[in-house]
């Protein structure tokens, strides 16, 4: 089974005022999705983000928004260029279609020889 994990695209730090402590640090943070398998590693399309209070440590969920953090929240969002969807395959699956391809060229060229019949 693949691995999923975010990884972080870009943090900013903002010094809009918080929702619960009006403070004014905190953190917006976007990831992107990536899985890891055996076979393969694929980036995905899907981009996420997080807005967390430095001082409370309360994450601030839309709801909880301000126009305020709403613009910044826009701004960030046109910066961030996540990478293309891709999928790379890792040495094992290159070993695999490797050991599977020489396993039919040899059992072709016992069939042809006459060493092995149906």
């Amino acid at each position: 089974m693949a691995k999923e994990k975010l990884e972080i695209i870009k943090e900013a730090n903002l010094t809009n005022n918080c929702p619960e402590c009006f403070n004014q640090d905190m953190k917006i943070t976007f990831y992107q999705k990536h899985k890891y398998g055996k076979l393969y590693h694929r980036t995905t399309n899907e981009v996420s983000n997080k807005i967390k209070c430095n001082k409370c440590g309360s994450v601030i969920y839309p709801v909880n928004w301000t126009e305020d953090i709403e613009r910044i929240f826009e701004y960030y969002q046109k910066m961030v260029t996540p990478e293309k969807a891709s999928i790379k395959f890792t040495a094992l699956f290159y070993i695999l279609i490797i050991s599977l391809v020489i396993l039919i060229g040899v059992g072709i060229y016992l069939f042809q020889s006459g060493i092995i019949q149906f």
